[in-house]
C-alpha cells in the first residue's frame, strides 16, 4: 500500500498543477481585466494556459495524427490505423492507405518501450509511408493493464516481436529504433532456430544498445553502477487506485519524466518561460514548435517493473546480448544462428544515449552471416533523435535504409515493386 500511496501522490500533484493552471487561465481571462495596464495579468493567464496544457499532456496518449499521404498518382489517400494483432501489452498496427496498391516494401518499425508512446516515431512513419507498407508496434501503458494479464519482461517482449514478424511473413523488413534493437536482434535469432521460414528479409538496427559496454555514456554508467536493490526500492511503485492496472508494479511514467527533465532542466525551464511570454504576446499557436515537441515529450507511459528491471540487469549489467548468452523461455538464443537475414546498423556520431560502437557491435555477433549481408553507417554530426526523426534521417539515413531494403528484397517482392513502377510510367 505504501507504493500505491506514493503513485497516487504523484498523480495528485499532477492533477493539482493542472487545476492551478486552468484556474489561473480562467480567472485572469475575464474581460474586465482587459482594462488593466498591468502585464502581470496577461502573464498569469499565459502561465496558466501553458501549465494546464503541460500537465494535462502527461496523462493522455497522443494521437498518430497521420490522416493522409500523397500517392504516386499525386492524390491524397486517407490513412487508417488498423490493429492487426491485439495483445495485452501491445498491438501490431498497420497504417492502411486507402485506394493505394500494396507497396512492395513491407516494413515493421519496432518502437521503443522506454517511457514514451510509439507515437514518438510519428515522423519516422510519415517519412516511410509514401514508399512502404508500414506496420509498427504500439505498446500499451502498463497502468491500464490489469494485474490478471500477468507479467511482461524482456523475454515476453522478444516473443511478442517474434510473433509479429511471423504474422507479417518472411518478406518483412524490420527496423528497430533505440531500446528494442538488441531484442529485435534476439527475436530474429530466435526465429532462425525455431521457425527459419518466418525470418525477415532484413533487419536495420538504429542507435540501440547491443553492447552498452562498447562505448560508455551517462545511461550505461547509471545502469552499471546502480544496484538492483536500489532500483526496486526507489524506482518501482504500484499503480494507484485510479487505473485499471491498480496494484501492478511499474516504473511510473511521471517518475521517468522527472528524470528526463532533470538531465536538461535549464533548457526545459527556459523553453517553458519563453512559451509563457509568447502566449502573453499572442504569438503562440496550437501547433507551434514548442507545442509539437512537448505534446509528445511530456506524454509518458508506465513500464512494467519486470521489463524495466530485466532491461537494466540483463542488457546493461550482465550484457547478455553482447555476450551472446541471452535466453528466452529457458532456451539460449544464438545470434550466430542468423545466416540469411541482411543486417544493417545505424549510429549517430554525437549520440550521447547509445554512443557509436554500441550498435555496430551486433555485426561481430553475427558469426554465421556472410560479410556481404552486413552493413553499417555512422552519421556525422547526428545525435540520438536525429538518426531516426531529424534532418539527418530525412536527408541521409532514410535513403540508405530504403536502398538496403531494396537490395535485400525477396524475388517476388522485387518483381511487384518494378511492376508498380512500370505501370506508373505507362500512364
Amino acid at each position: 500500500m505504501k507504493y500505491m500511496a506514493t503513485y497516487d501522490l504523484m498523480e495528485s500533484i499532477r492533477v493539482t498543477n493542472e487545476w492551478l493552471g486552468s484556474t489561473a487561465k480562467a480567472v485572469c481571462s475575464y474581460p474586465a481585466f482587459g482594462l488593466s495596464i498591468n502585464p502581470l495579468i496577461q502573464l498569469t493567464a499565459a502561465w496558466g494556459e501553458v501549465t494546464e496544457r503541460s500537465f494535462a499532456r502527461m496523462a493522455s496518449k497522443p494521437d498518430w495524427g497521420i490522416n493522409s499521404v500523397v500517392g504516386a498518382d499525386g492524390r491524397d489517400h486517407l490513412v487508417d490505423v488498423i490493429p492487426m494483432v491485439k495483445k495485452p501489452f501491445g498491438d501490431l498496427i498497420h497504417f492502411e492507405v486507402q485506394g493505394r496498391a500494396e507497396k512492395a516494401r513491407k516494413v515493421l518499425l519496432v518502437a521503443p518501450m522506454s517511457g514514451h508512446y510509439a507515437t514518438l516515431l510519428r515522423s519516422t512513419v510519415v517519412s516511410l509511408l509514401p514508399e512502404c507498407e508500414m506496420y509498427t508496434t504500439d505498446w500499451h501503458n502498463a497502468r491500464d493493464i490489469p494485474v490478471s494479464a500477468g507479467k511482461f519482461d524482456i523475454e515476453d517482449y522478444t516473443l511478442y516481436l517474434a510473433e509479429f514478424i511471423r504474422f507479417l511473413g518472411p518478406d518483412t523488413h524490420v527496423i528497430a529504433v533505440c531500446q528494442p534493437a538488441p531484442l529485435a536482434l534476439a527475436a530474429t535469432a530466435y526465429l532462425a532456430e525455431e521457425d527459419p521460414a518466418a525470418q525477415p528479409n532484413s533487419l536495420t538496427l538504429i542507435g540501440g544498445p547491443i553492447d552498452p559496454g562498447a562505448a560508455p555514456t551517462e545511461v550505461t554508467d547509471f545502469g552499471r553502477t546502480v544496484t538492483m536493490g536500489q532500483l526496486e526500492q526507489h524506482v518501482v511503485q504500484r499503480v494507484g487506485f485510479k487505473y485499471a492496472g491498480a496494484g501492478r508494479m511499474v516504473y511510473p511514467g511521471l517518475q521517468q519524466l522527472a528524470s528526463f527533465m532533470a538531465m536538461n532542466s535549464e533548457t526545459h525551464a527556459s523553453a517553458f518561460f519563453d512559451q509563457v511570454v509568447r502566449v502573453a504576446r499572442g504569438q503562440a499557436h496550437d501547433s507551434d514548435r514548442h507545442n509539437r515537441f512537448y505534446d509528445e515529450y511530456l506524454a509518458v507511459m508506465d513500464m512494467t517493473a519486470e521489463f524495466y528491471l530485466s532491461t537494466v540487469d540483463r542488457i546493461f549489467k550482465r550484457r547478455e546480448i553482447a555476450r551472446d548468452v541471452f535466453e528466452v523461455a529457458g532456451k539460449r538464443v544464438h545470434i550466430g544462428a542468423i545466416t540469411d537475414v541482411a543486417v544493417k546498423t545505424v549510429e549517430g556520431a554525437k549520440d550521447d544515449i547509445s554512443a557509436p560502437g554500441q550498435c555496430v557491435a551486433a555485426l561481430d555477433l553475427l558469426t554465421g552471416l556472410d560479410p556481404s549481408m552486413k552493413a553499417s553507417h555512422l552519421e556525422p554530426g547526428a545525435g540520438h533523435y536525429g538518426i531516426f526523426a531529424g534532418k539527418s534521417w530525412r536527408n541521409n539515413i532514410r535513403p540508405l535504409v530504403l536502398d538496403f531494403i531494396d537490395a535485400n528484397m525477396s524475388h517476388e517482392r522485387r518483381r511487384m515493386r518494378f511492376a508498380n513502377i512500370s505501370s506508373l510510367h505507362s500512364r
